[in-house]
């Protein structure tokens, strides 16, 4: 009997990804053939983001490309967040999809697609994920939802409050991951810093690092989304003290202006911001800061935005990604006054992106000369293209060296020396 094949289009987030990486290994369970020719598939599944204005758009013409696209007689699959969070609006404008699905609940989706194409399933489902990231990578998810409730941010109406994957249970994946061939172990979660705070009662990312790093095939552990309300002296001390766990953590701020900060419901304070970000600096000179801001969010006034661009310059952030205000449906945000004009948040993002390329350039320009491990991505002839400590997978730039081993091969790390400098990218040769 013929195996119908399925195809997978991953839309936004890396937390979205997880979930993708998930339906597919149900999906092979239950029998598909996994292919990434769409064209080739007799089941597309399109796993959308909704998270924004931008988002939303591009989620709805990957499912219209993927109708127009897709050969005859296939189904096509929408399911993730945009899904979840406008179901009965996508059916009646979008007949062309077969099946609507929101998130989680990844089993009935694979025995819902059973259906569809006319399988009979049956099978047991093994939970495991079919990683669609490089071997040597991967993500972990560690929690799913948020309690923050931003005023901003439809994660919450999406997916929930948070729920938090117990420890030992996340040890047990990502040992599973480092034996399949993972040495890069990247944590995440809508807010990874508060990790555990609705299971033990206080903030559990320390001690759940601490425990995946005695994982003897592990390689490097990093962290994004941490959230500055929940960063503790304690949590950098645990990531400066292990060498396996990186010195880098991506920490969205948003803001620094104390009325912006209270506007958004941010928790946390503008002090407490300054300090953590001070103690980490004090503590690891090398430590690399990750951050987020909005721009334009209703009634930020030039002065407040003054506010930020003035903190970015006094307490600057290694890497930093910016986006403009979103009006989403049935945040608070949407329905406060003074909304700024589209003008205006793109002339205030671009001020904020052409001041942080100077900063960026200029701490890389000081890593120039300095001798360090590199993460093998790519090789072209003698030339190698990768990521260091303070490069993160697919949001920061990479760094391309020349190579003397010709022995080298994805996956692999090599010591090299950092020769040249971009706002984002760099050069070095292997030592």
């Amino acid at each position: 009997m013929k195996k119908h094949k399925a195809g997978m289009i991953s839309l936004g987030c890396s937390k979205n990804l997880v979930d993708s990486e998930l339906i597919l290994g149900c999906l092979r369970d239950a029998g598909f053939d996994i292919t990434s020719d769409e064209k080739d598939a007799d089941v597309i599944v399109v796993n959308t983001c909704g998270f924004i204005a931008s988002a939303k758009e591009e989620s709805i013409n990957t499912i219209l490309e993927a109708a127009r696209d897709r050969k005859d007689g296939a189904k096509l699959v929408v399911s993730g967040c945009l899904s979840q969070r406008y179901p009965e609006e996508l059916r009646e404008s979008l007949p062309e999809v077969d099946l609507f699905w929101g998130v989680g609940k990844h089993k009935e989706l694979a025995d819902a697609i059973c259906a569809l194409v006319g399988m009979q399933c049956g099978c047991a489902y093994s939970g495991a994920r079919m990683l669609s990231t490089p071997k040597y990578s991967a993500y972990l998810r560690i929690a799913d939802g948020c309690d923050n409730r931003c005023t901003y941010c439809a994660i919450p109406l999406i997916r929930g409050g948070r729920r938090s994957v117990p420890i030992e249970k996340l040890v047990e994946e990502a040992q599973a991951l480092a034996a399949g061939g993972v040495k890069e172990l990247t944590l995440i979660a809508q807010d990874t810093s508060a990790y555990g705070t609705d299971l033990y009662g206080k903030p559990m990312l320390a001690e759940l690092m601490r425990r995946i790093a005695k994982i003897d095939k592990l390689h490097w552990i990093r962290v994004l989304y941490s959230y500055p309300n929940t960063i503790d002296e304690e949590l950098v001390d645990t990531m400066v003290a292990d060498p396996k766990i990186v010195n880098y953590i991506d920490i969205p701020i948003q803001h620094i202006d104390p009325d912006m900060l209270k506007a958004m419901n941010r928790h946390g304070s503008a002090e407490h911001i300054r300090e953590i970000t001070d103690y980490i600096r004090r503590t690891a000179s090398d430590f690399i800061l990750r951050t987020t801001v909005i721009t334009g969010f209703p009634g930020e006034t030039e002065e407040q935005f003054g506010h930020l661009t003035e903190f970015l310059k006094e307490h600057s952030f290694d890497r930093l990604g910016a986006f403009v205000y979103s009006q989403e449906d049935d945040t608070p945000a949407a329905d406060m006054p003074n909304q700024i004009d589209e003008d205006v948040k793109q002339r205030r993002l671009k001020r904020i992106m052409s001041l942080q390329q100077g900063i960026s350039l200029a701490y890389n320009k000081k890593r120039i000369g300095t001798v360090t491990e590199a993460l093998v991505e790519q090789i072209s002839g003698d030339i190698a293209y990768g990521r260091t400590y303070a490069e993160a997978p697919e949001v920061d730039g990479t760094v391309m060296f020349s190579i003397k081993n010709k022995g080298l091969k994805p996956g692999d790390f090599t010591m090299i020396k950092l020769t040249g400098a971009g706002p984002y990218d760099m050069e070095g040769e292997e030592i």
